[in-house]
């Protein structure tokens, strides 16, 4: 049984396969992979997308709209985080509170998570 080559090159079309199983296939460069946009950027995504097509389609045909969500997602997270431990603090969301009166301590910690999404929201993601 004749073996055949891993790789092969078309030579009118310079398209290079790899044999796999019984066929070959196109052999591209794999793209490595893309962290992952998270919620606070798809948020924005579909803000855009609804209200602001052109600029959504610009950066889009620009190839700049994965680095900006990414970066935005980024951001807004940092202010979440840091929104929520500082209103923590200055409403004495302490670890003696959380072992004393979970239930307290979850609708408060709720409640300051809210606000500092509702922030975000209005000065990042819907802006």
């Amino acid at each position: 049984m004749e073996q055949l080559a891993k790789f092969i090159i078309d030579e009118r079309t310079g398209l290079e396969y790899e044999l796999c199983g019984d066929y070959y296939i196109i052999a591209g460069e794999d793209e490595p992979e893309r962290e992952p946009i998270g919620v606070w950027g798809q948020r924005h995504l579909k803000y855009i997308q609804k209200h602001y097509k052109a600029t959504y389609n610009k950066m889009l045909n620009d190839h700049t709209l994965y680095d900006y969500l990414l970066q935005l997602d980024r951001d807004a997270e940092d202010t979440f985080n840091r929104l929520v431990k500082q209103m923590a603090e200055c409403e004495g969301m302490t670890e003696q509170l959380k072992a004393t009166n979970q239930m307290a301590w979850v609708g408060k910690m709720n409640n300051i998570r809210q606000r500092a999404m509702e922030i975000v929201n209005a000065d990042l993601i819907f802006k």
